[in-house]
Parts: C-alpha cells; sequence; structure tokens
C-alpha cells in the first residue's frame, strides 16, 4: 500500500527570512508599488501586512505588503539589472 506524499506546508517562513536577512544586514532596497512609484530606503521592521522603510533625508514610510509590486536590492539597479519586468522586451536572436 502506498502512501500519498504529504502536502507541503501553507507556509515556508521564506519571506520572513528575507525581511530579516534584509533588515540584519541594513540592505539599501528599492520597492516598487503597483502604481510603479518606487522607494529606495532600509526595511527597519515588518509585520503581517506591512514593511517600515527608513529613508535617508526623507521621512520613513509605512508600507502595505498589498501595495507592494516587488522589490530588490538598491546594489542590483546600480549593477544595471533590468527589473522593470512589465517593460522587459524580448531580444530576437538571429
Amino acid at each position: 500500500m502506498q502512501r500519498k506524499k504529504p502536502a507541503p506546508p501553507e507556509q515556508t517562513n521564506a519571506e520572513n527570512f528575507y525581511y530579516l536577512k534584509q533588515m540584519q544586514a541594513r540592505t539599501p532596497m528599492v520597492v516598487v508599488l503597483d502604481q510603479g512609484e518606487t522607494i529606495r530606503g532600509v526595511i527597519e521592521w515588518y509585520d503581517k501586512s506591512c514593511i517600515k522603510v527608513h529613508r535617508l533625508n526623507e521621512p520613513n514610510l509605512l508600507v502595505m505588503k498589498s501595495c507592494i509590486r516587488f522589490m530588490y536590492k538598491d546594489s542590483e539597479a546600480k549593477n544595471g539589472s533590468n527589473h522593470e519586468g512589465d517593460n522587459h522586451q524580448p531580444q530576437d536572436i538571429d
């Protein structure tokens, strides 16, 4: 008699691990909101529904996770990576 594979866990805690890692390293991040606006700063803390972004020379912001399209490390933007997923144009290979 074969047993069924157990269902994967509902929560992997990967998101929590990612936030903790970036907070501890004080990694400068870019947060892209669903309307296309970008916020640059360091994630100071997070909870189930929002993150607090600490910004230099600007007020800190409390951002609802539901309004975040994606985020990435600011250093990746300076390296020329394209994080505008919606605007990415595939290149033809001859």
